[in-house]
């Protein structure tokens, strides 16, 4: 874009209500949050499902780790990485029953490095049109084909898999749970499609992981099945830290290490970040009862209370609570009354989802409490039922 054209791009957003800035925010606790002001708020647009970020060992964790410096220094086939990279690595290919993992900096690095270097000329992807953004746009940067179905519809998909003339590797790519509305992907029909057409299955449990399964293990675990090629994944939601990482075989992790150009060329999350995260996984399956339970209670909790007074809210299994507004000044409103009653609510609108359907989006944790819950909820039900 021209300079001069910036300008009255930015005037553009301003006028559609669209212009967003980022409201600094910080967490004394797992959900409540105070800004600059010095005001409090309950916090309902956060992803640390399981308050981890908080939790005190994984604290300790951080703090031990701080003597091998604040930042690791460069990229990790150059200048090597901390010890607890590589550890946290065999970790999560153990807690998700993968020969080996790789970390990358961010979950969204990870989608674009997955796809990027696997999916070549010739290669055709089959991506759900509710994917999230670092699918759509590792998809982009890959040089293969990429065909978009219908959300969650397997008849469609096939009809594709039938269709598109396809010279080399089918992939079908998919969020475990959708980011937007808290569903969960068919893995059962998904899995049986990528046996009959030979593709390769790649699954995003950046919303899973932690959050569904017996044992929090996302996606593949909640449905009691296996099938899953990669399964992409992030630190930076129910394990407290930041950072993504993908579970695959061993060939596969080798040849992204290798091939991959976000992980080749980024410098390597630090020691600090590494042992947060670890510290959090280990807690997660040394006693997954004690945080998937909290979390479960909590999220059919909240669902009752709205569900009970009419809101309209969609059936589920997730912490992830979307309540239907319709318009995207309306959505905008009633985050904005229930802010300043403060509660922390996000007001989904386009682009992140098609015009007309614009939401509020409410993410329950498992350190939510009853009392946070309730205010939140008579709140929200309020500014709901006068829009």
């Amino acid at each position: 874009m021209k300079p001069e054209n910036i300008f009255s791009a930015l005037s553009a957003l301003r006028q559609e209500g669209r212009l967003r800035q980022v409201q600094d925010l910080r967490m004394e606790t797992a959900s409540l949050g105070v800004d600059r002001e010095g005001k409090r708020y309950i916090v309902f647009n956060s992803n640390d499902y399981l308050g981890m970020t908080h939790a005190k060992e994984v604290q300790e964790a951080a703090a031990k780790a701080v003597r091998f410096g604040t930042g690791s220094g460069g990229a990790r086939l150059t200048s090597g990485a901390a010890f607890e990279l590589s550890n946290l690595e065999k970790e999560i290919a153990d807690f998700k029953h993968t020969e080996d993992a790789v970390i990358f900096n961010t979950g969204y690095m990870a989608n674009l490095g997955v796809l990027y270097a696997l999916a070549g000329k010739g290669d055709v992807i089959f991506s759900d049109e509710l994917n999230h953004a670092s699918i759509v746009d590792g998809c982009r940067i890959s040089k293969a084909e990429t065909t978009v179905y219908r959300h969650s519809d397997m008849a469609d998909l096939e009809r594709l898999l039938q269709t598109v003339p396809c010279e080399g590797q089918r992939f079908i790519v998919t969020d475990g749970v959708f980011s937007m509305d808290g569903d969960i992907c068919p893995l059962p029909a998904l899995a049986a499609l990528k046996k009959d057409y030979r593709a390769c299955l790649i699954v995003d449990d950046a919303h899973a992981s932690g959050v569904i399964g017996r044992t929090g293990r996302g996606t593949a675990e909640y449905f009691r099945m296996a099938g899953i090629d990669v399964q992409v994944g992030t630190l930076s939601k129910a394990f407290g830290a930041e950072g993504g990482y993908i579970a695959a075989s061993r060939e596969i992790c080798d040849y992204l290490r290798n091939t991959s150009r976000p992980f080749i060329f980024s410098t390597a999350i630090s020691a600090v970040t590494g042992a947060a995260a670890l510290a959090a996984l280990r807690l997660l399956k040394a006693a997954p009862e004690k945080y998937l339970g909290r979390l479960r209670e909590n999220t059919a909790y909240m669902r009752n209370l709205l569900t009970e007074t009419g809101v309209g809210i969609a059936a589920g299994d997730t912490p992830i609570i979307p309540v239907a507004v319709g318009d995207e000044k309306e959505a905008l409103a009633t985050a904005e009354a229930c802010r300043k009653e403060g509660i922390l609510l996000s007001a989904i609108r386009p682009p992140s989802v098609p015009v007309g359907t614009s939401r509020i989006r409410l993410t329950v944790t498992a350190m939510h409490t009853k009392e946070e819950m309730k205010k939140a909820a008579a709140i929200l039900i309020r500014h709901w039922r006068s829009k």
